[in-house]
């Protein structure tokens, strides 16, 4: 069956005057010539983006589509009106999201997160920047601690909302954050906590004791590098902290202390040096 909205791969069946045809076995679709790839032949199979243009026809392209059908993602508004806006797809064939679908008015140059989703009515792709409306608020299928991947979509009073593995919807908290972040960067985060009402509490940093572990390894390993001292110590900003290291001063801290007391460093205020019997290890 082929999808709408989404890739296929369809096998050339046969040439025309106006590109070629594909099949998925049973019905068939035109990639026009100026989509096909050099040294392509019949009987080969190629993958597609489908979608139904202007006419109304069913078309494919070889392009490469920035999002398909039930993807969140983070598109940019190239015109806009009263009665809604179209969104750059990267195929040549804008996306349009109707007004009454805009959390908020559209502006032609900006971009948004929104959902991408087929209008039954006439299998056109829509999008829609309400996201609540499509999030998955129940089925959860990860666990506290647990490795997730994030859409920044927007920056709130408390931090930024984030769709999690484009299903469900979590929070960054602006005060446990060690990095600019943008709407539209795609992260990878980890679940810190999921609430009794079914709020979830997001973090760019591993949790638990094995991470800590690693950030051990990966101090030791710098310091070796450099020559045994690293001009970070207890003192240091978070933000210093973070440059070198990607992670929170609080990990930073938990890391050099258990450094420490295995006596493979010492630390001072701005400081860490290596401890010299460890230094060739």
């Amino acid at each position: 069956m082929i999808e709408i909205g989404k890739y296929n791969d369809l096998r050339i069946v046969a040439k025309n005057s106006d590109g070629l045809s594909l099949s998925d076995g049973d019905r068939e679709i035109l990639l026009p010539y100026q989509h096909v790839p050099t040294n392509i032949e019949l009987g080969d199979n190629i993958k597609v983006f489908v979608f139904v243009n202007k006419d109304g026809n069913t078309i494919a392209t070889t392009q490469q589509a920035f999002a398909e059908v039930d993807d969140f993602a983070f598109l940019t508004v190239v015109d806009a009106n009263d009665d809604g806006a179209y969104l750059d797809l990267g195929i040549g064939k804008d996306i349009y999201v109707p007004t009454r679908e805009q959390k908020r008015m559209m502006e032609i140059g900006e971009s948004y997160a929104v959902y991408v989703y087929l209008d039954e009515t006439n299998n056109r792709m829509l999008a829609s920047s309400r996201l609540d409306k499509f999030i998955e608020e129940e089925d959860f299928d990860f666990d506290e601690g647990d490795e997730v991947s994030l859409l920044i979509t927007e920056k709130t009073d408390l931090g930024y909302n984030a769709i999690i593995n484009d299903k469900n919807i979590g929070l960054l908290y602006h005060n446990e954050l060690f990095a600019n972040l943008k709407p539209g960067e795609r992260r990878k985060g980890w679940i810190k906590k999921v609430r009794v009402e079914g709020k979830i509490d997001l973090t760019l940093q591993p949790t638990g004791f094995g991470h800590i572990l690693d950030s051990k390894e990966v101090i030791l390993k710098e310091l070796k590098e450099c020559g045994g001292t690293i001009e970070l110590g207890d003192k240091s900003t978070p933000d210093e902290i973070y440059d070198r290291f990607q992670i929170s001063k609080s990990a930073f801290k938990k890391a050099i202390g258990g450094l420490y007391k295995e006596r493979r460093i010492t630390v001072s205020d701005n400081e860490i040096k290596i401890v010299v019997d460890h230094l060739a290890d």
